[in-house]
């Protein structure tokens, strides 16, 4: 009893620590990424941080437009047997 308790509270501490948040900075010796040539300004943290359309596209649920039924297939026959 005393053994589960002790797991359910570390197990409570080490979930509790999941959530801490803290400022995103360069390590320690480190500078931020340099100015791209084609680029009028070098970016900031959050631009650096958001992805572009590329990297997380919009998704499209409607994949079919205009439901028809299906032709019949000579194909499509029952498995020997």
């Amino acid at each position: 009893m005393k053994r589960t308790a002790i797991v359910a509270c570390l197990a409570l501490a080490l979930l509790v620590g999941c959530g801490k948040k803290s400022v995103l900075k360069p390590a320690s010796g480190e500078s931020m990424p340099v100015k791209p040539k084609t680029a009028a300004a070098a970016p900031s943290v959050t631009d650096l941080l958001t992805p572009g359309p590329q990297a997380k596209p919009v998704r499209d649920d409607e994949l079919v437009t205009k439901s028809t039924p299906l032709k019949p297939d000579r194909f499509d026959l029952p498995p020997p047997g």
